[in-house]
């Protein structure tokens, strides 16, 4: 039975446990499972998150990847390149949350922020990047199809220093042009590098050569995502969604001109929420439903977590990534992600794919205040389908945090 929604300014007020099942709502937690997951399970999930952020570590899955299994379950990874690269192309990695992939109808939105990066291109990449560089770069690329950065270096050599590589001056220009749209990304290679293509040769017609719209008309199209896919949020939520609130010119004041308008036509309905501040604004179509029966586990870059001040004040869940931050001072680990059980974050666990031995080791197990008795044995469960998807045959756990020992003996 379809989940009640609100249509009019009839309920002011959610409580803290009716925003929860909302915002998860909207992120799809309550579609049913396909058996197996399909291309339409990955259209259908893609419209629900609106963007999968995209981030190189792979201590345990690549980024991109963990929100789909995290509302579809077990699936074929391959989806993803299908959708991405194959034809018709569904989806194309932008900045659109930061790097991400985004539904390809996105890219005439997002006109005009390339046109901004445009702009600024000696404030953020330096007198380095030259017409010259880069018509040539477009002129080999046109020539040889999609090229990774370093099929395209200029030999400049590369040191490794702090945490990362030094890039090339060609890497750099790439970047630029990326981001203005003088190229697109076709896909990566197994080493996870980028692939840069004319954007004739990625974006399909219909959506290349579509007319942009203006600004404020972009800028309404973001908010209005950002609130299908938040189903409550505030102001801060909703700029932060597409990063709107970083752009110079499109920030909090922006988002804010379209929310207003959004609640001018009906489409927006202010709101309180328990336990936030700020004006909160629900979405006309979004479902408010009794119970969410969820259990899984959340990425890092989880559109439900990725906000720490929203997370906090819906899930009574204080998070933050600890990768950067130095062993000595990591309070639950390296790559730790957030147990999703019913409506409520009640764990947290750090997590490493040791592909080599087929393990998956739990570094580290912790429950959250008020967890529920039945949280270690959910978890269990959760984790060795986890592994099972991962291609992993045992689950590990070492002894830290007060679910490890109950976890041990249950997955043992």
């Amino acid at each position: 039975m379809r989940s009640p929604t609100l249509h009019s300014a009839t309920r002011a007020s959610l409580s803290r446990a009716q925003a929860r099942r909302v915002a998860l709502a909207a992120q799809g937690f309550l579609d049913p499972r396909h058996t197996p997951p399909t291309m339409r399970t990955l259209a259908r999930t893609l419209d629900r998150t609106g963007v999968l952020q995209v981030d190189s570590v792979n201590v345990l899955q690549r980024a991109h990847y963990m929100p789909l299994y995290a509302r579809m379950g077990p699936y074929d990874v391959d989806l993803v390149r299908r959708a991405s690269e194959g034809r018709p192309r569904r989806m194309v990695e932008y900045w659109a949350h930061v790097q991400a992939f985004m539904p390809v109808d996105l890219w005439p939105v997002m006109r005009h922020r390339m046109a901004r990066y445009r702009d600024g291109r000696h404030k953020w990449w330096g007198s380095v990047i030259t017409e010259e560089l880069t018509d040539s770069l477009l002129a080999e690329i046109a020539d040889r199809g999609a090229s990774t950065a370093r099929d395209l270096d200029d030999g400049l050599p590369r040191k490794k220093v702090d945490w990362g590589w030094n890039w090339s001056t060609s890497r750099r220009a790439l970047d630029y042009m990326f981001m203005v749209g003088d190229v697109a990304i076709a896909g990566r290679n197994s080493q996870f590098e980028i692939r840069y293509d004319l954007p004739e040769r990625v974006i399909p017609r219909e959506h290349l050569e579509r007319p942009a719209p203006t600004e404020a008309e972009a800028n309404k199209e973001l908010i209005r995502r950002a609130a299908r896919s938040h189903g409550v949020a505030t102001a801060r939520d909703l700029a932060d969604y597409y990063r709107m609130r970083l752009q110079p010119k499109a920030g909090l004041h922006a988002a804010q001109d379209a929310i207003n308008e959004l609640v001018e036509e009906g489409e927006l309905l202010p709101v309180t929420v328990e336990g936030v501040r700020r004006q909160a604004y629900l979405h006309r179509d979004a479902r408010v439903p009794r119970r969410v029966g969820a259990r899984t586990l959340l990425s890092p870059f989880d559109p439900v977590v990725w906000e720490r001040e929203r997370t906090e004040a819906l899930f009574d869940f204080f998070y933050r990534i600890e990768i950067y931050t130095p062993v000595e001072k990591r309070i639950h680990g390296y790559y730790v992600l957030p147990f999703l059980l019913g409506d409520q974050i009640v764990g947290r666990v750090d997590l490493k794919a040791d592909r080599k031995t087929g393990l998956l080791l739990v570094k580290g197990a912790y429950a959250e205040p008020g967890a529920p008795a039945e949280t270690a044995e959910e978890l269990a469960v959760e984790l060795e389908r986890l592994a099972d998807w991962l291609g992993l045959h045992t689950v590990v756990v070492e002894p830290r945090g007060d679910l490890a020992p109950a976890l041990s003996s249950l997955v043992a």
